[in-house]
């Protein structure tokens, strides 16, 4: 390994042999403490140590991100739990720093997607952290520094393979940006377009006024989705992202995946779901996944056989008015857009996850449609005028 090259195990699949990653000028600006890192890997480590660094900055409070194929399961600010989300995200028995809460927020947002994931911080990781991160499934982790006992730790996980690496808080990149398809090389300016409070200066419904919580979550989801394969919309609430619905041709169809992962993460604090007890042995990842499972709507008998095989005792499923009357409780969302919203359905559907605030680059034909959409259901919405597609 070299500080101008590094030899890659395999590209995007396992058949593809020859891959590298290099720098033509200066050296890498990263460390690779232990591991070996894959293409994938460090797609997901640079793409998400780029948004934990943009947030931190932002919001001045540490930042998590649990990154899977390019794109955030997850993003949290480290601001602290409620009983119940300790509880959902299984680390009410452990020790917790701002770091740790940060990551906990992030792998919580949507727990079956995060499996396997990529994670990012924007501070030194801190024992806390560390033993949150040994307990989950992850390949590899990216950070400015690492405390002596943090990274005793993750040397030790994964029989001695987690992937773990150190970034130069310093490195800026060229403004110029390249890369090859086809054989065909593209080149563009970087996208350095700052999400900050001032994109919300720009509100265009009756009401105007986004208090503090609904400016810090915008701004979380905004550059949540600046890093995410579009089309893209995130749902966010309480400093993290609750949703992230992305790389669909449809906006609704974003609206929908990230509505319906909101949901799914409301209703994971559910009494009943909070109250059900495992079989001794059952792993977080088969937890996750049996939760996951208890919330469909429908389940046949194959389903029904591996919730007995995790639980102690299956509750009765909630009905539809039950979820409803719980999905209810949950208010003051936000939601931001990658692109300009074309149509009312995204509000319409929105609403019905909570949805309060909105942030889009507007600039559609029915922009007076979207507003009163709005309108109709007391949001506030703010046209930032900046689009943040991402290929």
């Amino acid at each position: 390994m070299s500080e101008k090259e590094i030899i890659l195990r395999y590209g995007f699949n396992p058949h593809q042999k020859h891959a590298r990653i290099y720098v033509k000028k200066g050296t890498l600006p990263f460390r690779v403490l232990n591991g070996a890192p894959g293409y994938i890997n460090m797609l997901d480590a640079l793409n998400s140590w780029q948004l934990v660094k943009e947030l931190k900055q932002a919001l001045k409070l540490p930042v998590a991100a649990s990154f899977k194929h390019v794109s955030p399961a997850g993003v949290a600010v480290g601001i602290s739990l409620s009983d119940a989300l300790k509880k959902a995200y299984f680390v009410d028995d452990m020790e917790q720093s701002p770091l740790m809460v940060a990551y906990a927020r992030a792998r919580g947002a949507d727990r079956v997607s995060s499996y396997g994931d990529f994670a990012a911080f924007s501070d030194t990781i801190d024992v806390a952290t560390a033993k949150l991160i040994n307990r989950e499934v992850s390949d590899g982790v990216i950070a400015p520094g690492y405390e002596k006992g943090a990274l005793e730790i993750l040397k030790a996980k994964k029989g001695g393979k987690y992937l773990i690496i150190e970034i130069d808080t310093d490195y800026t990149p060229e403004e110029t940006e390249t890369r090859e398809v086809f054989g065909i090389r593209f080149e563009q300016k970087r996208n350095n377009a700052v999400v900050t409070a001032e994109m919300l200066k720009n509100t265009v419904t009756k009401k105007k006024d986004f208090p503090a919580g609904a400016v810090r979550d915008l701004i979380v989801t905004t550059a949540a989705i600046k890093y995410t394969q579009s089309n893209t919309i995130g749902f966010g609430v309480e400093g993290q992202a609750i949703g992230i619905g992305a790389g669909q041709q449809s906006r609704i169809h974003c609206t929908r995946l990230a509505a319906e992962k909101a949901d799914r993460w409301f209703l994971r604090q559910h009494p009943t779901v909070l109250s059900i007890k495992f079989k001794q042995g059952v792993a977080r990842a088969e937890k996750n996944n049996a939760i996951d499972l208890y919330l469909q709507e429908r389940l046949n008998s194959f389903e029904k056989e591996n919730l007995k095989a995790a639980m102690e005792k299956v509750p009765p499923q909630l009905t539809y008015d039950q979820k409803r009357e719980w999905l209810g409780k949950l208010k003051g969302v936000s939601l931001s857009s990658d692109g300009m919203i074309p149509f009312r359905d995204t509000i319409d559907r929105a609403y019905e996850s909570g949805v309060a605030y909105v942030l889009q680059p507007g600039g559609s034909i029915r922009d007076a449609d979207v507003i009163k959409a709005c309108d109709a259901y007391g949001m506030v919405m703010a046209f930032s005028g900046v689009r943040l597609f991402h290929h």
